[in-house]
């Protein structure tokens, strides 16, 4: 089982790669979507971390993926620009996601 990131920012990337997980940088709704079905296709990946402004620029994808899809989870996480963001969120949710402290 592997997690898969999908971020908008290198911060975010290079935070998550600290923590083992691998990712990749979509800036467009083309990207997002083909960076999602790339995590699909591939068998290990259990879990996609997208960032909240790549889930808001293709909420109706990502939504239609959720409720119809069993594989992988795609959770929604906060990043560094994020509105309302507390500055170790993302160390938070590394932590409860995996139990490793940083």
């Amino acid at each position: 089982m592997r997690f898969k990131l999908i971020s908008d920012n290198t911060d975010t990337l290079v935070g998550m790669r600290l923590a083992g997980i691998t990712g990749v940088m979509a800036k467009t709704p083309e990207e997002v979507k083909k960076a999602i079905n790339d995590a699909i296709k591939t068998e290990d990946v259990a879990i996609v971390l997208i960032t909240e402004k790549l889930v808001n620029m293709c909420s109706e994808f990502i939504y239609d993926l959720k409720s119809t899809s069993k594989r992988p989870l795609i959770v929604e996480i906060p990043d560094s620009n994020s509105p309302g963001s507390k500055k170790d969120s993302i160390t938070k949710y590394i932590r409860d996601a995996i139990g490793l402290k940083i």
